[in-house]
């Protein structure tokens, strides 16, 4: 009795398939067609993907398109938001820019950002580098008071804020109002540099110390230089946090001359009109500092954000 396995008759159109081929009829050559791999479309779904993403393109662009040209179209061309009718002219940001404390404000606003970005990103990365590197007593509730500390909504916090800047005489002052927004950005900062100092390797701090280098030198000269796309979101969030900020600024700031763009374009509304043309025109040149920062971040904000997301 033969024992021998006789091959399948359909063995080579089987092979043909696996190696990237099907075979069409009755296995000819002139009827074979193209498997298209993983990463490949057809001409109806690159066009249906492009299409869409024209569409949420437009989406994006259509309400800064739109606020540019009614800043264009003079103090009253809100009233004809449709038309272009009498052309497009700048007075209504020659007007901010001359006749309103705008560039006091635009300068407050600036001061008070770049103080809360600076601050902010040294203890965010100072806290979040001992959190991911040391154990010491209380760090587990360390980093839960830091996760609690997201969860009051700002209304909540404004009188606390207000007694504690009122005793330490803050109130009315850029400090106070700095240390207000790093009372919100740092935890949550926190939390992100230590899920980034936790993508690298200890064995970098090892050898930083066998060379000699303290712990803080080991942490400023071997570790924040490959924490960079984490630094850049940090000082992201930390600019945009007081950038926009209204409900701390209208409360614990009074002086005329100390107040930033969030509450100074509130003087271009009135009890029955709103100034939209000086409005659009504000938020155009507002927009300006936000995304410059953005541009200088932009190459590290995508691995900051998803290595903070990953660990931790």
């Amino acid at each position: 009795m033969s024992t021998v396995t006789q091959p399948r008759k359909n063995a080579p159109a089987a092979h043909a398939a696996t190696g990237g081929h099907r075979a069409a009829g009755s296995g000819s050559g002139s009827g074979r067609r193209k498997v298209r791999g993983r990463e490949e479309r057809s001409p109806l779904a690159s066009a249906g993907l492009h299409g869409a993403l024209i569409v949420a393109s437009l989406v994006a662009v259509f309400p800064i398109a739109y606020m540019i040209f009614i800043s264009l179209r003079g103090r009253a061309g809100w009233t004809r938001p449709t038309s272009a009718e009498g052309g497009l002219e700048i007075s209504n940001y020659t007007y901010v820019l001359t006749e309103t404390a705008f560039p006091q404000w635009f300068a407050n606003s600036v001061l008070i950002a770049a103080g809360t970005t600076l601050i902010g990103v040294f203890v965010a990365a100072s806290t979040g580098y001992a959190i991911s590197r040391m154990r010491f007593p209380g760090h587990k509730s360390l980093m839960w008071v830091l996760l609690v500390t997201q969860m009051f909504p700002v209304a909540v916090l404004i009188v606390a804020l207000y007694n504690i800047l009122g005793r330490l005489g803050l109130l009315d002052s850029y400090l106070g109002l700095i240390l207000t927004y790093c009372s919100v950005s740092v935890p949550f900062c926190a939390w992100m540099m230590k899920g980034y100092f936790d993508t690298i390797p200890h064995e970098i701090d090892e050898a930083g110390r066998v060379d000699g280098l303290t712990p803080f030198g080991t942490f400023y000269r071997l570790i924040l230089p490959l924490a960079k796309p984490g630094l850049a979101v940090t000082a992201f969030y930390s600019f945009l946090t007081a950038w926009g900020e209204v409900a701390f600024a209208r409360a614990f700031l009074s002086t005329d001359s100390m107040l930033t763009l969030s509450v100074g374009l509130q003087s271009f509304i009135g009890q029955h009109k709103a100034e939209w043309g000086y409005l659009t025109a504000s938020a155009v040149i507002i927009t300006v500092p936000a995304g410059l920062v953005f541009l200088l971040v932009q190459r590290n904000l995508v691995a900051g954000l998803t290595a903070g997301g990953t660990k931790g």
